[in-house]
Parts: C-alpha cells; structure tokens; sequence
C-alpha cells in the first residue's frame, strides 16, 4: 500500500484537531453558542463540497442517485454533526487531549468491529489479538494521559 495514504490520514487526524480548536473558538466568537457553531462549520465545508463536486462534474450525477440510496446510508451526516456539535461542546469542559483521546479510542474500538464483521459492506479485515493488544496499548496510554498527572501527585506525596 502506497505510504501517501498513510500520510495523509496523518495530516486529517491533525485536521480533526484543528479543526475541533477552531469550532471551539467560533462558538465562544458566537456567544457561547455550540450549535450555530456546528451550523456554520458544516455549512462552509458543504458548500466547499458542494463547489468542488460541481468542477468535477459529478454533482447532478450523484445528486440525481441519492432517492436509490438507503436511509441509512444517509445518517453518516447526522452522525457526523452530532460528532462535531459534542467536540464543540464538550473541548472547553474536559480539555482537547481527553476529547480527542477518547475519539480516537472510540473509532478504534469501532472500527475493529466493522473491520471484523464486514458492517455496512466494508472489506472484511479480521481482527487479531495482536490487534486488540494494540488497542489496549493505547487504552492504556489514554488512562496514562488521562489520569497521570493525579496519579504521580497521588504517588509523589
């Protein structure tokens, strides 16, 4: 597989961060307010989307076979607002790092599942001990990350 990919989910992980940073501040710049917040940020990337599927041609095409779709296939942008209306609300109450760390613990668990059961015609990828191990590895360094601080002050006394 081609290490550009790797890259690149790299690069959209650090674009997740930023962007949970920058939604933050535009809801304090709106009064405090997570929701219109989340509005705007879907707004300005769907109408990006919008522009770019457009120049590419493909935006009657795909627009024209969305009634044959089904219903579910569709709640990926609901799941997806809900996502960032909650990074939005819940960065200022419990920190960046434990919001993201928890994320990324929560897509990794659920996307072994996927991955395993080949859910919604996904390509099946068993899932290995090794693998949980290393879901585990990384339970633990969230728990370290999460806890640490509390816990060597606890220790240190």
């Amino acid at each position: 597989m081609s290490a550009i990919y790797y890259v690149v989910a790299f690069a959209a992980g650090l674009g997740i961060t930023l962007q949970t940073t920058l939604n933050s501040q535009l809801a304090k710049g709106l009064g405090g307010d997570p929701v219109t917040a989340a509005w705007f940020s879907f707004t300005v990337g769907a109408f990006s989307l919008g522009i770019y599927s457009l120049l590419r041609g493909g935006l009657f095409i795909s627009l024209a076979a969305i009634p044959s779709q089904p219903v579910w296939s569709l709640a990926g942008g609901l799941i997806g607002a809900c996502a960032l209306f909650s990074y939005v609300v819940l960065a200022p109450k419990i920190g960046f790092s434990a919001l993201l760390g928890l994320a990324i613990v929560g897509q990794l668990l659920s996307s072994q599942i996927i991955d395993h059961f080949a859910l919604m015609g996904a390509v099946r990828r068993s899932v290995s001990l090794l693998k949980l191990g290393g879901v585990l590895v990384m339970l633990t360094g969230l728990a370290i990350m999460l806890f640490g601080d509390r816990l060597s002050a606890r220790f240190l006394q």
